[in-house]
């Protein structure tokens, strides 16, 4: 039998300053994502950053946070069922790299189960370190056989899916610019290899190319900055204002790291860089929404881990 794992970052169970200290513990303590070395960084992460941010990072949850629970997990279910829906011949589960379910349990129950053809799909379109490199290594450490698909940037059905979304979104305001807004990552990463900056790029020329929106209208920016060091520029916040600056009073955000609604896209972007444009003389500021359970994603998804099963990748 077919065992199909879909992975996705996670979140905490609640939006309580103590369960967001948790979560926030296990998501900035991997290596993955916080490269500096664990004798320096542990007393900083347990001294200073969980102390300070995670009450703070709790009344954003509690903004955003739904009667069913943490949009991320929300919608990751959702896109779960649909892919369980649409494959009733495999076993579909989703698992999270930080909280649950974790990809350790998932992978012993499909094994369990009876699945002995697993693929794992990390739904980051593209590869980076933070992201992809540990839901890797957690797959591994458990010594299941699985196949991992680590990006699905580069497809086209996937392009076509989101690049409609895209489209339909900007046809239905008059806006003057388009950015896509990818969650950035240290630049010294990209120094020392990785090759998320290059996908990036590819993957905002191939949405050009499918886009009906003049390409002076489209700029490619990072958000979601942590710490004082620099990270991929430009961001997303300094681009609006400057934006707002040269005329540009309405403005359309695509955010294509997240497939899922999560905190990056309702409170940082809907609310906090909302309320900076606005305060600078913004008029309508709006998001595309995440792909989600969007029947065109589903397909995708589904021809994809087909494909690949079949393949000797």
């Amino acid at each position: 039998m077919q065992g199909l794992l879909l992975v996705n970052l996670g979140s905490p169970k609640t939006p309580t300053t103590k369960d967001v200290k948790k979560y926030l513990r296990q998501f900035l303590g991997d290596q993955n994502v916080v490269t500096l070395p664990k004798w320096f960084w542990r007393p900083i992460l347990n001294g200073f950053v969980l102390p300070m941010r995670s009450w703070r990072s709790a009344t954003f949850y509690q903004h955003i946070w739904l009667k069913e629970g943490s949009p991320l997990i929300v919608y990751t279910q959702k896109i779960t069922d649909a892919v369980q829906n649409s494959l009733p011949d495999w076993k579909v589960k989703m698992a999270m790299t930080y909280e649950t379910p974790t990809i350790e349990s998932q992978l012993n129950s499909l094994k369990d189960e009876g699945c002995d053809k697993i693929t794992v799909l990390s739904l980051f379109p593209e590869y980076t370190l933070s992201t992809t490199a540990s839901i890797i290594e957690q797959a591994k450490a458990t010594n299941i056989p699985v196949k991992i698909i680590d990006r699905f940037y580069h497809y086209d059905a996937y392009q076509d899916a989101f690049a409609s979304h895209i489209q339909r979104a900007w046809d239905q305001g008059n806006y003057d610019k388009l950015f896509i807004s990818y969650h950035g990552i240290p630049a010294h990463e990209v120094k020392h290899g990785d090759p998320y900056l290059d996908e990036c790029r590819k993957h905002t020329q191939m949405l050009k190319e499918r886009l009906s929106i003049p390409e002076d209208k489209i700029q490619m920016v990072f958000q979601s900055k942590f710490g004082p060091m620099p990270w991929l520029k430009p961001y997303l916040k300094n681009s609006l204002l400057e934006a707002v600056q040269k005329g540009k009073r309405n403005v359309l955000i695509a955010a294509p790291s997240f497939v899922t609604e999560c905190l990056e896209t309702i409170e940082e972007d809907y609310t906090q860089n909302y309320q900076a444009f606005r305060e600078n003389g913004g008029e309508n500021l709006d998001l595309v929404p995440a792909l989600n359970d969007d029947p065109k994603f589903i397909e995708f998804i589904v021809n994809l881990v087909q494909e690949k099963l079949n393949s000797n990748e």
